[in-house]
């Protein structure tokens, strides 16, 4: 299922349902189609956004997680959204973590998937010559528990990624800027309520990952889905809809919602 693409201003989204909104935040190779099952189960109860980050458009200079943060943070006010589900798979995850550190008021709860910023096994760490397609086949299959999910769809669109000078630079840059911001002292500070949906399979960011999250999170649960990679939105949509829609509905109900 394909959603409207709709643009306010600079910003390209989607938007799909009414309530309050829950916006979903990709990761690096993040296309849309990771979150299809999400959107169309949750847009029935919230207003589901997913704005498209501008991973390979900043200049060199604001290709970070603090730079994707303020692209974030731009974005929420001037759509002026509150009482936020911020969800984030991957990088989205990390710069979500910046984001409610830095912005808190506006966000209601934080979900967490396969999140970097505190460790992660990075895409960025060693390309091969440009053009070697079996290479970014196999780095692509690492994200998900069966590799039959890496579709030729998929490797195509990394391969074409990876085959831009510019855009390999500039995932690099992104990749390291991960490693480098480490929110292991600053996360104490997120008073939200907190779901993490981890893979137990998941080798970017391993399973340690998620519960050193749980640890330092206050407010924090943490479920593991087993046969599940780096993605599980993707991979394991009904467990993973089923899992946030209990943490949702525990959560107490807004007087009004924007």
């Amino acid at each position: 299922m394909s959603y409207e693409i709709k643009q306010d201003g600079k910003f390209k989204f989607i938007e799909e349902g009414t309530g309050e909104p829950l916006v979903l935040l990709h990761g690096l190779f993040g296309a849309l189609s990771n979150f299809n099952d999400l959107i169309q189960h949750f847009s029935k109860t919230h207003k589901v956004v997913v704005p498209l980050l501008p991973l390979l458009e900043l200049d060199l200079l604001h290709t970070s997680v603090g730079g994707l943060q303020k692209f974030v943070q731009r974005f929420i006010e001037h759509r002026n959204y509150s009482n936020i589900h911020l969800l984030g798979n991957s990088l989205g995850g990390h710069v979500g973590l910046v984001y409610i550190l830095k912005h808190p008021e506006r966000i209601k709860s934080l979900i967490l998937t396969g999140s970097s910023g505190l460790f992660e096994n990075g895409m960025g760490d060693s390309y091969p010559k440009r053009g070697d397609k079996e290479y970014i086949r196999k780095k692509t299959q690492l994200t998900f528990y069966d590799p039959a999910l890496a579709t030729e769809e998929l490797v195509n669109e990394v391969f074409e990624i990876t085959n831009n000078r510019l855009k390999v630079i500039k995932i690099i840059a992104l990749a390291k800027s991960a490693i480098r911001n480490n929110l292991g002292e600053e996360l104490s500070q997120i008073k939200q309520p907190t779901c993490l949906i981890w893979g137990n399979n998941d080798t970017i960011t391993p399973p340690f990952v998620g519960k050193e999250f749980n640890r330092l999170i206050p407010n924090s649960e943490l479920h593991f889905v087993d046969k599940c990679g780096h993605a599980p939105m993707m991979e394991v949509p009904e467990e993973f809809n089923r899992i946030l829609d209990t943490f949702l509905n525990k959560l107490p109900a807004s007087a009004a919602t924007v």
